[in-house]
C-alpha cells in the first residue's frame, strides 16, 4: 500500500514538466494564452460591477452604487 501511494506520488511530480522547444516558446509566451489576456479591461469591468452591484454586496460589497469607494 505505501509503496503504490510512493508511486502515484511521484508519477503526479514528473506529469508537471514538459519540455517547450525554443520555436515554440513565442506561441506559448502571447497575451492571448495568459490567464488574464486584458487585466485593465477586467479590472474597469470589476469596478463597474461592483459598484452597480454594492446594494445587494456584490463582488467586494463596498461603495454606493455611485460609482464611489
Amino acid at each position: 500500500m505505501r509503496w503504490r501511494s510512493l508511486a502515484m506520488l511521484s508519477l503526479l511530480g514528473v506529469t508537471g514538466c514538459a519540455h517547450v522547444p525554443a520555436w515554440e516558446r513565442g506561441d506559448l509566451a502571447r497575451p492571448g494564452m495568459e490567464l488574464e489576456p486584458h487585466p485593465v479591461q477586467r479590472a474597469g469591468q470589476e469596478h463597474v460591477y461592483s459598484s452597480r452591484e454594492a446594494g445587494s454586496a456584490g463582488a467586494a460589497g463596498q461603495g454606493g452604487g455611485c460609482g464611489c469607494y
